[in-house]
């Protein structure tokens, strides 16, 4: 069978990252979307401190958290599909050796 213990662990670092993200961790983000996920809270809270509505910096920070799942998500699905190639390749590499190992 192929060798996929790389992609394994790509695969499960990958769904690590993306269970992060949406418990609502920083590490597995870039620094774009650090940077972007702290601007959304620093004017929600500075529209807090001034008794007024948060709504936009929370539609903001909605939208970016959607982003990063929609990216670590395919980033996921993406690693899955490579995976199954490979396995799929194997396999027809292993059915074409045995059909031309037959001698009659």
């Amino acid at each position: 069978m192929a060798n996929t213990r790389r992609l394994d662990r790509e695969i499960a670092l990958a769904a690590r990252k993306l269970e992060a993200a949406k418990q609502g961790e920083m590490w597995p983000l870039t620094g774009s979307e650090r940077r972007r996920v702290l601007t959304a809270l620093a004017g929600g809270s500075y529209k807090v401190a001034r008794g007024k509505s948060p709504g936009r910096a929370e539609r903001k920070l909605d939208a970016v958290t959607s982003e990063i799942q929609s990216r670590l998500s395919a980033e996921l699905t993406a690693l899955q599909t490579a995976k199954q190639q490979i396995i799929t390749q194997a396999a027809t590499a292993k059915a074409a050796k045995k059909t031309e190992s037959k001698w009659w």
